[in-house]
């Protein structure tokens, strides 16, 4: 029996309407290269990862093809394919294209193409996890109280130690994560992340703990904390 690869997806065709720059945040300048550059290069360099897929908006394509693939010899990217009109759509994109690539038993890392500072280990634990057959879940437990609130009126706080923020990477087994997708697309469901898919299959999702530097790069403020992440592990080159 030939033992499961692993393939990391990721999804980098939102907007970034609230970074409020005059590019799509995926291409703003992190340490001297673009954000989803340094995100693509985490897989790139793991031992783990057989190959990428990444889904960026239609238009482009040809960019990203010369100025984030090929200018860092990013070779383990497979394929870049076409966003859809919301991020469920586009994972679905980019989850039809591994089936030139990947097995049902393979296993497929989900990762926001804004979140450069995913480390090896929870590659590596992400993987492991989910080759059982459950859905790994890559989450931080929540550092604030939570209100639910309706009309402006908090209606009830959940009890903190049971509420965790999820991240990426989401990772499955290829065919499950597939069918799951298949089942919200007959089913007109719309969830907020993959998880909340598999989860609505059936299929139980467990917790990897991850990092508070795990950061999703979405607005000014946190490519200024991204900036002294960088500066930090000492990574300000391109």
């Amino acid at each position: 029996m030939n033992k499961a690869r692993a393939f990391a997806l990721i999804p980098a065709a939102g907007m970034g309407k609230r970074m409020g720059a005059s590019m799509n945040k995926q291409y703003l300048q992190l340490g001297g290269k673009p954000i989803v550059a340094r995100t693509l290069q985490v897989f790139q360099d793991s031992p783990f990862i057989s190959g990428i897929i990444l889904v960026i908006p239609e238009d482009e394509i040809p960019y990203c093809r010369r100025e984030v693939v090929e200018k860092y010899h990013l070779s383990k990217v497979l394929d870049v394919v076409p966003g859809g009109s919301e991020r469920q759509h586009s994972v679905l994109n980019g989850l039809n294209s591994l089936q030139n690539h990947a097995s049902v038993d393979d296993i497929i890392l989900i990762h926001d193409g804004v979140r450069p500072f995913i480390d090896e280990s929870t590659l590596q634990q992400s993987i492991n996890l989910a080759s059982t057959g459950v859905g790994a879940l890559v989450a931080v437990q929540s550092k604030d109280t939570i209100k639910v609130v309706r009309d402006g009126v908090v209606v009830s706080t959940p009890e903190r130690s049971t509420l965790w923020q999820a991240q990426t990477p989401q990772s499955f087994r290829y065919g499950q994560i597939l069918q799951a997708h298949h089942h919200a697309v007959q089913d007109n469901f719309v969830g907020t992340d993959d998880c909340s898919l598999f989860e609505r299959s059936g299929e139980p999702v467990k917790i990897i703990t991850g990092s508070y530097r795990n950061i999703k790069i979405t607005t000014p403020e946190d490519l200024v904390l991204a900036e002294a992440f960088l500066s930090q592990q000492g990574g300000g080159q391109p």
